[in-house]
């Protein structure tokens, strides 16, 4: 059974996190609870519903991309923090998180596994966010329209539900860029102005991307923040199950954004 020290380790340098100094989410172990780990469990969100599914399944670690702990850190531990905190603290369970380190990974970042699935070539880093260039941009095969990469994307995650979209649906492409999660923001489309990107695949936009999108002609495909975010958790469950053998499990909460 290995030590919790031991993925921790695993996993700090795998994702590379020093690499991410700037990254709003105080990335790596989050809580720490018993000290060796017989079953992981993984999911997109920290949230109270996943620690009691976790404690639920007798496991001692949560992975996790969007964590409990941003920022300067906590100010006070009263309300829903406080219940997530006694959830695992009265089971001894572990939370580790990966945010820009798994948004932005060249093996199993979201990005890149999105990438995957289209078969995407020629890829390189794109998208400037807080420095760092979290994303990806390339050429399809062939030409495919917005309209069958959704079908694609539909059948290849998890959970179901209709995609956002801005543009022609049929128009037939070749080059995309793509960002998960909240990945849309007025200035990346300055960026995609100077590229050959013609459309966008993304998590969720927001109204403010609206006019520079249609202004720079650039089509957007937005999967939902949660479904997009998806792929580098399962990705990050498959490495560590088959390094460590031990028990692994997905929780899938969607939150239909």
């Amino acid at each position: 059974m290995p030590a919790l020290k031991e993925i921790c380790d695993y996993l700090d340098d795998f994702l590379e996190i020093n690499r991410f100094p700037h990254d709003p989410s105080n990335n790596g172990l989050q809580f720490q609870g018993v000290n060796e780990v017989h079953k992981a469990v993984f999911a997109v969100d920290a949230s109270e519903a996943v620690f009691n599914i976790a404690a639920d399944m007798d496991a001692d670690l949560i992975f996790t991309h969007h964590g409990i702990s941003w920022g300067s850190g906590f100010k006070r531990l009263t309300g829903p923090t406080a219940n997530r905190i006694k959830a695992l603290a009265a089971n001894g369970i572990s939370l580790y998180a990966a945010h820009l380190p798994l948004d932005a990974h060249e093996m199993i970042g979201h990005n890149v596994l999105l990438g995957d699935m289209l078969n995407l070539k020629d890829v390189e880093k794109f998208g400037n966010y807080h420095d760092y260039r979290i994303g990806i941009k390339g050429t399809l095969p062939k030409a495919m329209s917005l309209k069958e990469m959704s079908e694609l994307f539909n059948e290849a995650l998890p959970s179901e539900g209709d995609f956002a979209g801005l543009g022609d649906f049929s128009r037939k492409i070749k080059h995309v860029a793509i960002i998960s999660g909240g990945g849309a923001w007025p200035e990346l489309f300055d960026e995609i102005a100077e590229s050959d990107v013609e459309a966008l695949i993304t998590g969720e936009f927001t109204h403010e991307i609206w006019h520079p999108a249609l202004e720079s002609g650039t089509s957007v495909l937005g999967l939902g923040h949660y479904r997009s975010e998806t792929p580098g958790v399962i990705a990050v469950m498959s490495a560590i199950r088959e390094h460590f053998q031990i028990e692994t499990e997905f929780i899938d909460i969607p939150t239909g954004l």
